[in-house]
Parts: C-alpha cells; sequence; structure tokens
C-alpha cells in the first residue's frame, strides 16, 4: 500500500494537527457509537464529554468519520452535530470505505473502520465501548465482525469495555487467540462484558498500570507483531448491570431480530436499541458511563505510550 496515496484521504482538525506536530498524544474515538449507537442528544452529548475526558488528562481526541469525500480525523461540534443527527448516516467497516468515500456520503466508522484510519492517521489508540465479535449462532450464520479480523492486521491498541454482552464473549476470545491478538485487562483478572463486569473469561494478560501496559504494546510492536491489542476494562461498578438480567433480555431481543428478518450489520444498532427499551434506559445510562471510564484509560495509555516512545529516542 501507498501510505502516502492514503494519507491523502485524510483531513485533520486544527487541534489534532496541532497535537501531531508538536508530537503530543492523540486518542482515536470512533463515530459509529454517535450515529447508530445511541439516540440524539444523549449521542452528541456523550461525544463531547468523552473528547473532554481526554482533554482534561492531557491527551488530544481525534474523533474519526467519512464526510464529503474525506477521512476526517477529528471533528468539529458542528461535524459532531451533523454525524449525531443525520439519518443518512452509513455504517463503514473495512469494505465500505472505498464506497462511502467515493460517493461522498456521511459514513460513521465502526472499531474496523476506526482502526484502519487511525492506523493510516499515526494514531497508536484507538477507544471505543465494546468491540465486536462472534455472534450468538455463529456455527449457523457465520455472522462474526470484521473487527476481529482488523484487530488481527492493524497495529492499534483498542481501549474497550470488553465484547459487546450480546455476542458468544467464549467464541470472541478464541477467535482472538487463534489470529495472535493479545487481549489484556485492567482492574479484574476477567475480561469485562459490556454492560457487565465480567464476561466470566480471564485476559490473556492482567496489566493495571498505564505504564506496564504501554511497555506490553510497544514490546509487540518493535519484534515486528503487527496486529492490534485488546484492553478490557470493566464498567464502573455503580453503573453496572447483572449479567442475568443482560442475558434474559438478549436472548428476548435476539428472537425479536430473528422474526423481524434483521441480519448483518443491522443486527447490533437494532439489540442495543431494544435492550434500551427494556430495561428502560438504564442500559443507556450504563453504555455512556463505560465509554467515559474506557476514555480515562485510553489517555493514561497514550500518554505513557508517548513517553516510552521518548525515552527510547
Amino acid at each position: 500500500m501507498d501510505s502516502k496515496l492514503a494519507r491523502s484521504w485524510l483531513t485533520f482538525s486544527a487541534p489534532v494537527a496541532a497535537a501531531q506536530a508538536a508530537g503530543r498524544p492523540i486518542v482515536a474515538l470512533e463515530s459509529t457509537i454517535i450515529a447508530h449507537g445511541m439516540p440524539y442528544p444523549q449521542n452528541v452529548r456523550t461525544a463531547r464529554e468523552v473528547e473532554a475526558v481526554i482533554r482534561d488528562l492531557g491527551a488530544q481526541p481525534a474523533t474519526i468519520a467519512l464526510i464529503g469525500g474525506r477521512i476526517r480525523i477529528g471533528l468539529s461540534d458542528d461535524e459532531l452535530e451533523l454525524i449525531a443527527r443525520s439519518d443518512n448516516v452509513h455504517k463503514v467497516s473495512r469494505r465500505d470505505l472505498p464506497a462511502v468515500l467515493a460517493s461522498g456520503g456521511l459514513g460513521a466508522t465502526t472499531v474496523a473502520g476506526t482502526m484502519i484510519c487511525a492506523a493510516l492517521a499515526g494514531i497508536e489508540v484507538f477507544v471505543t465501548g465494546g468491540i465486536g465479535g462472534v455472534h450468538r449462532g455463529a456455527p449457523e450464520t457465520f455472522d462474526i465482525s470484521a473487527d476481529l479480523q482488523e484487530l488481527a492486521k492493524t497495529s492499534v491498541a483498542v481501549i474497550c469495555a470488553g465484547a459487546k454482552s450480546i455476542l458468544d464473549i467464549g467464541l470472541t476470545l478464541e477467535y482472538l487467540e487463534t489470529h495472535g491478538v493479545p487481549v489484556l485487562s485492567c482492574e479484574q483478572d476477567n475480561f469485562a462484558a459490556f454492560y457487565a463486569r465480567d464476561s466470566g473469561f480471564r485476559a490473556d494478560f492482567r496489566l493495571d498500570d498505564a505504564a506496564g501496559q504501554a511497555r506490553f504494546i510497544r514490546t509487540k510492536w518493535d519484534l515486528g507483531l503487527a496486529g492490534g491489542v485488546v484492553l478490557s476494562t470493566p464498567v464502573p461498578e455503580a453503573a453496572a448491570m447483572p449479567s442475568e438480567e443482560i442475558d434474559t433480555l438478549t436472548r428476548q431481543a435476539l428472537e425479536e431480530a430473528a422474526a423481524q428478518g434483521i441480519t448483518g450489520k443491522a443486527v447490533t444498532p437494532f439489540l442495543l436499541a431494544r435492550i434500551k427499551a427494556l430495561t428502560g434506559g438504564r442500559s443507556l445510562a450504563t453504555n455512556i458511563a463505560l465509554v467515559k471510564h474506557n476514555a480515562e484509560v485510553g489517555a493514561r495509555l497514550a500518554l505513557a505510550l508517548a513517553n516510552a516512545g521518548q525515552a527510547a529516542a
């Protein structure tokens, strides 16, 4: 790939360009959580609050989206509002990037899409809510998120509250292991489960401090071991939901999705919306809390990686 040609598709916001020129740490943020993960106005308010969390800790946020045939690395307030309010925002993963860019349409990047764009922009840390994974029933449907393949090939550290609890988390971790993607956890031994703190599955390695996480990640990439790293951190306890409740509601929502013929990339937004409705909005509050917490962990990691790079130089 001609990296210079690929970077010609990028447009950096002034704050992100200034941070990059000064060598300040930058944290990428996805836009699908804004366009497809939360309702308006909570989506745009949360996006601004997450960016503020990162700034307050000394890093520069860079929310990524596709606007007017360009990959925007960092969005203005007006652009955040556009993504949050528009009805015609495409959900953009690897396969969708050429189509949406070529057409000049609005695109909200998924985990995979954001990883690709962050890597092109030279950003090493990306904060999301939860990664995609192997869907329940995948042995029959083969419904496996493109996020997992992207983690196997694109060298970006992804901070998340584990995998979305609507997924088959055990199979998701098996898939990551097969493709050599390290799964780190902090604050607990087990991998997180998005709305719930504990998936019941252990992560590969537990590293609670940002300096240790940075050493692990830098060592992996220094060895030429391309690909991402998953860093799982649980939703704050006060905002967590019981696993049993979420499992019951997920099964109900999956049955409704099947009855309505909802498949492919439409499944996750449908399930998140149904669980929000079934919990009377409690799941949305949990989602917001976990994203903000992930932003704290991601900002500290970005600072530690920048310090590790300066020390090596």
